[in-house]
């Protein structure tokens, strides 16, 4: 068995060492620039990749490409912090001082998909050895708000139910995944052109989301006595490539063990067109939806409670079970009232539901109170502050097991 070798920069002579062992690794490719590699990857030429070019042009972008295409890669520096944020990537580390038949014993293990201890480079980078171990927190829950297309008031819901979670006590980041609409910051009445969670992306992709990071990149938003972090969204829909999925999976790694609940509004559309239209990893127009929805432990699909929004939620969590077979929703109607229903509106939709829907119950049904979410989106304010005797405040609270004070439920005509 022979592995083909694709070669980026000219660090010392180790390329032409590891060619003189006449082993299991050929060097087929020398390549000047990192997009080279990708290129010979695509095209299934290479097993593996040998980078000795600087590592700070390494990103994540280029590490899941390589990842994608199944072509595994080793880095050599001497730079413990590179080697750290080298191996967070997934890449192996060597050091410049590594014997050829080292760097060639790991890329024939990368390459089999042996396991393998911590690269050295990486052991480097730690800090040093403690005598006492402390465990880190359990990583928080993710809970994404989705819907079908068409106005639902998903976002509406998305940050009630994250200051009323933080109002209990705990600690809740909000982030902002749409990249049809992002409106979360205009609900909390922040500037939206700072576009935190494209800055966390970003952050991620260069290898370098620690927690200075994350506090730069997100406002710290007051709600009801208390606090919680809130990533805000793209300014503008054209910049949706900065969401890329494999960004955004790590960075969703990442605030979950800072925080108790991360809750993500995310968009409604899901379809996959892309990888009919490409032969190779292109970006995603709605591959930050489906990168928030894999890694959610909870969904929550909101939809309009009338003759236009129950179709819609039926045929959009059709396609969300097809997509993700592995989901299963919790289903919440909003905008509940006669004058879309009928009499009886929860009796009607829930007849109905049980009629047509794809199985499985309503979980949530939230009235009908146009004034309240008005007022409270033109004051950029939470309902627990705007209105916190609201029937609609109290039935987001209960989506997350909250219970606010309770009063007879009503539907307004």
């Amino acid at each position: 068995m022979s592995i083909a070798v694709v070669v980026w920069g000219r660090a010392g002579d180790l390329a032409d060492r590891l060619e003189r062992l006449r082993g299991m690794v050929t060097i087929v490719r020398h390549c000047e620039e990192l997009g080279e590699v990708v290129a010979l990857a695509e095209s299934g030429l290479a097993d593996a990749a040998l980078l000795l070019g600087p590592p700070m042009d390494i990103d994540a972008e280029f590490a899941d490409e390589l990842s994608f295409h199944g072509v595994p890669a080793v880095a050599i520096t001497d730079e413990p912090s590179q080697a750290g944020r080298l191996a967070g990537l997934g890449l192996g580390v060597e050091p410049e001082t590594a014997q050829e038949q080292s760097v060639s014993d790991l890329l024939e293990l990368l390459v089999s998909g042996a396991h393998r201890p911590a690269p050295r480079g990486a052991r480097r980078a730690q800090s040093p050895a403690r005598t006492e171990h402390i465990p880190e927190p359990a990583p928080g829950r993710i809970l994404a708000v989705w819907g079908p297309a068409g106005s639902t008031g998903k976002t509406l819901v998305a940050v009630n139910l994250a200051a009323e979670a933080a109002m209990d006590g705990q600690r809740v980041v909000l982030l902002d995944a749409d990249t049809y609409g992002a409106s979360v910051a205009v609900h909390l009445g922040l500037l939206d052109e700072a576009a935190g969670l494209a800055q966390l992306c970003r952050l991620s992709d260069q290898g370098m989301l620690d927690e200075a990071g994350f506090e730069r990149s997100c406002a710290v938003v007051a709600v009801g006595g208390t606090t919680l972090r809130v990533a805000t969204g793209l300014s503008r829909p054209q910049r949706w490539p900065e969401l890329r999925a494999g960004a955004l999976a790590r960075v969703l790694d990442f605030v979950r063990r800072r925080a108790d609940l991360v809750v993500v509004d995310v968009a409604s559309f899901l379809e996959r067109d892309e990888d009919l239209t490409y032969d190779t990893s292109a970006p995603q127009r709605n591959g930050a939806a489906l990168a928030v929805l894999e890694s959610a432990a909870e969904v929550i699909a909101v939809g309009s409670a009338d003759s236009v929004g129950v179709p819609r939620m039926i045929k959009g969590l059709e396609e969300l079970r097809e997509i993700l077979p592995g989901t299963t929703p919790r289903v919440v109607f909003n905008r509940v009232r006669r004058s879309a229903v009928g009499p009886a509106p929860e009796r009607a939709l829930v007849e109905s539901w049980e009629r047509f829907g794809p199985g499985g119950g309503i979980d949530g049904l939230l009235p009908w109170e146009p004034d309240t979410a008005d007022r409270a989106l033109l004051q950029g304010s939470v309902l627990a502050e705007l209105a916190p005797e609201s029937v609609l405040r109290a039935g987001i609270a209960a989506l997350v097991s909250v219970e606010v004070r309770r009063r007879a439920g009503f539907f307004n005509r």
